[in-house]
């Protein structure tokens, strides 16, 4: 199962088109949300290195702050956890979402995707979510490729789980929208979480203006990828990852303030992109 968010066939859906722009600045996906203001919850790091994948830290259910981290040389690699059914295991669930097409929503027979980020060097990338007690996967996705390590853990029941602190706005994916506040602030705490049915991402990419983000939303419901990708003037911030219906994750707004068009490039069973069925709207960062 691949879910990157570079290839056409990916844990996104991203076209082809797409991915040359998305592309641009990777090293810096999924640092638009910066970091987590996780000072005070239990973290549970991730680890991807060119050996596999490593979870060190928290194993207790309640509020916890993700990190992960890229050790080693590794080309754009992302990390994936999910929450497994019981009696389910991270092997069938590859297996069973390879058998079909690579559609990440096949997952959910065995299980939910409930974080998902891009590892980054030094401190890693950040986002908040609720563990619930259980077990878990992790996948480690290099590039398009499909998963390249994966490996299980346990989370146990905590005697006194720690509290979500609560964010300062909410960003909502539906089928096939987008829900919440179109004005977003540098050093705000914001959950996003998918709400809708089938699985979502929440990215955001940067542009001129409003009327170049009209023009950029006009060209993806037509399907002009290459056309409106013209218009981004800069890396795309990842808010979120792909994830399962009530999958959510907060951290804190870190992106430069401008104008923004949010986004989501997961593709329906017949192949088309969320974005030619309205996933995209116009946002401003401010400071």
């Amino acid at each position: 199962m691949s879910f990157s968010v570079r290839s056409g066939t990916s844990r996104a859906g991203v076209t082809g088109a797409a991915l040359a722009v998305l592309a641009i600045g990777l090293t810096v996906l999924a640092m638009g949300a910066g970091t987590a203001r996780a000072a005070t919850l239990p973290t549970l790091s991730i680890t991807a290195s060119a050996t596999g994948v490593a979870v060190a830290g928290a194993h207790e259910s309640g509020a916890v702050n993700v990190t992960a981290i890229a050790a080693g040389k590794l080309k754009e690699p992302s990390v994936v956890l999910v929450a497994l059914k019981p009696g389910s295991t991270i092997a069938e669930a590859l297996a069973f979402v390879k058998a079909h097409h690579e559609d990440p929503n096949y997952a959910t027979k065995f299980g939910s995707l409930v974080w998902d980020a891009e590892a980054t060097p030094g401190k890693g990338t950040e986002a908040q979510t609720v563990l619930n007690p259980g077990k878990y996967g992790v996948l480690l996705i290099e590039g398009e490729g499909a998963p390249k390590a994966d490996t299980e853990f346990e989370v146990t029941k905590a005697a006194s789980p720690a509290a979500l602190p609560a964010a300062e706005a909410t960003e909502k994916t539906i089928d096939f929208g987008f829900r919440g506040p179109t004005t977003l602030h540098d050093g705000e705490l914001v959950r996003f979480e998918n709400e809708g049915f089938v699985v979502h991402m929440d990215f955001a990419v940067p542009v001129k203006s409003r009327a170049s983000a009209k023009k950029l939303i006009k060209a993806l419901l037509a399907g002009k990828e290459r056309q409106a990708f013209k218009l981004v003037t800069g890396p795309p911030q990842g808010f979120a990852g792909p994830l399962s219906t009530e999958g959510f994750q907060q951290s804190t707004i870190t992106a430069k303030p401008g104008v923004y068009v949010q986004l989501c490039f997961m593709q329906t069973q017949d192949g088309r992109d969320h974005t030619r069925l309205g996933m995209e709207r116009i946002i401003t960062i401010t400071k």
